[in-house]
């Protein structure tokens, strides 16, 4: 199919993950730069928008994910006087395309066969071609691709502002520190207490200075208490962030930081569009497809290892093929990371 005319009016459709409305983000603002008159709007997350407040020339509108069929009907009454020349639904998802039923357009723009799951293909009447590039970023930058843009490097505009930087002021955080963002979104991808505690062991024999920063939950906090308990000597030098940013200041620390260092996590892709260098470890999902953009260089890695240890033919595997041994980030060392680390160190001068 024909590649679709500038339209005057969007709607995008990405409501998770944190890191996922990032790497979506470079599309729309590539949309933005290229389009300057498009208006668009984009139906998002509620947690995932308190990220994007500020951001010019998008109207986000707020899903609570949680409010069940009140919420349903509230996004439909906003959506109700609102047409739009098409939509990017750029999320697989039932949840997603049953929201799309709500965008009053004629063309519905998603994945193609290889890359849409949850039967989105059945309310989807564009379907964008998965690049050559398995990583998530790339398809979304094809749906921008598709009506019309000329892909270009991406590029990132969180517009923070001085209220975004006072966690990071009040910390002293500069490039000398490196940030600790131990927890993932699930359990079964955050790395060893003991790995995180060689990690900051090692950064602070460089002369770093470490920040360990987590969520709100008593799960989060609990892992960072005791990574910080189990430092030694050092455990009193470490600033404890855990709990303590909004998004927004977590990325106003990260943007003010000189290294990150975490598992497959929003502050990977923080790091990543902040250009802030990121240590990623993974072992469940293949970094080719989620990793660090801008950092494979230092991305820590055995997903190749493991995912051959559950197929034998790893060379046709569906595109979101994870390993499923739930420890499989045991079997990352330390000295992996601690070499990842090193390497940042002496490329940028830490």
């Amino acid at each position: 199919m024909a590649k679709i005319p500038a339209p005057k009016n969007i709607c995008c459709l990405r409501l998770s993950s944190i890191g996922d409305c990032i790497n979506a983000l470079a599309a729309v603002q590539l949309i933005q730069k290229q389009f300057p008159e498009t208006k668009i709007t984009w139906l998002i997350g509620k947690t995932e928008s308190s990220l994007m407040t500020g951001i010019p020339g998008i109207n986000f509108i707020a899903y609570n994910k949680k409010g069940g069929f009140k919420e349903y009907i509230r996004i439909k009454k906003i959506l109700k006087d609102m047409p739009f020349d098409c939509l990017l639904d750029m999320q697989s998802s039932l949840k997603a395309s049953f929201l799309s039923l709500l965008v009053k357009t004629n063309t519905k723009l998603g994945f193609d066969k290889d890359r849409a799951m949850d039967m989105q293909q059945i309310f989807t009447n564009v379907k964008v071609k998965s690049p050559e590039s398995p990583h998530v970023l790339d398809g979304f930058m094809a749906f921008a691709e598709e009506i019309g843009c000329k892909i270009d490097k991406p590029v990132w505009d969180f517009h923070l502002t001085d209220s975004d930087y006072s966690v990071a002021r009040k910390y002293h955080i500069d490039k000398t520190t490196m940030v600790l963002s131990p927890c993932s979104s699930k359990d079964y991808k955050n790395w060893t207490i003991v790995g995180y505690v060689e990690a900051c062991r090692f950064a602070a024999s460089k002369g770093l200075k470490i920040a360990i920063c987590s969520g709100k939950s008593k799960k989060e906090k609990a892992i960072v208490d005791e990574i910080i308990e189990n430092c030694g000597a050092i455990k009193d030098k470490i600033i404890n962030l855990s709990g303590k940013t909004s998004l927004r200041e977590m990325l106003g620390v990260i943007d003010c930081a000189g290294i990150v260092v975490s598992p497959d996590s929003a502050a990977v892709h923080m790091a990543n569009a902040l250009n802030v260098p990121v240590v990623g470890i993974y072992a469940h999902h293949n970094p080719k497809r989620v990793g660090p953009t801008n950092f494979m260089k230092y991305v820590v890695s055995i997903y190749e290892d493991e995912i051959m240890k559950e197929h034998a033919d790893s060379s046709n595997l569906k595109w979101r093929t994870r390993v499923k041994n739930k420890h499989a980030m045991l079997n990352i060392t330390s000295a992996e990371v601690k070499k990842a680390i090193n390497d940042v160190i002496n490329d940028y001068n830490l």
